[in-house]
């Protein structure tokens, strides 16, 4: 069964996090130069996803029972990487934001493959600090995650 939930949050730091539940959501070491160009950030139970802006962003969560078609002809940007969910509970959420007030997502305990399709990113960008105001301008972040072994991460499409 597929559960698809909206929010919208702020990407401060031109950031957002999908983490395990009980993870210290600590990725300090991972945003290297390398996760920077590629807008993920990859830590064993948590994941840092960049942004073009430091605003408000549009995200789809999607739990799914298997791994999706491929759709990135549809967006700018898409990685994939792996993320070790122990707890079974799946936290999304601005990289400030208040971890126990987070939505959570109930996924398969253990190693979960987490897809980020990330849309309008030339209009949000150009909007800036506006962007958030009308939905033309705002960034678009979907989520997708579905039990799968631990591979390493990958870049379907890049935005330059």
């Amino acid at each position: 069964m597929t559960t698809t939930t909206e929010l919208t949050l702020f990407a401060d730091y031109f950031q957002i996090h999908v983490s395990d539940a009980d993870s210290d959501g600590d990725l300090s070491d991972a945003w290297t130069d390398q996760a920077v160009a590629d807008h993920l950030a990859v830590a064993q139970d948590a994941l840092g996803i960049g942004t073009v802006v430091n605003v408000n962003v549009s995200v789809t969560v999607m739990v799914l029972p298997q791994q999706p078609s491929d759709d990135s002809s549809e967006f700018d940007h898409v990685v994939e990487a792996s993320l070790d969910v122990s707890s079974g509970r799946l936290t999304v959420l601005g990289c400030t934001d208040y971890a126990p007030d987070a939505a959570t997502f109930e996924v398969a305990s253990g190693w979960n493959r987490v897809r980020v399709s990330r849309g309008n990113l030339a209009r949000a960008a150009q909007a800036d600090v506006d962007s958030d105001e009308s939905p033309e301008t705002t960034e678009k972040i979907r989520i997708q995650v579905w039990a799968a072994p631990e591979s390493p991460a990958t870049i379907t499409k890049r935005w330059s």
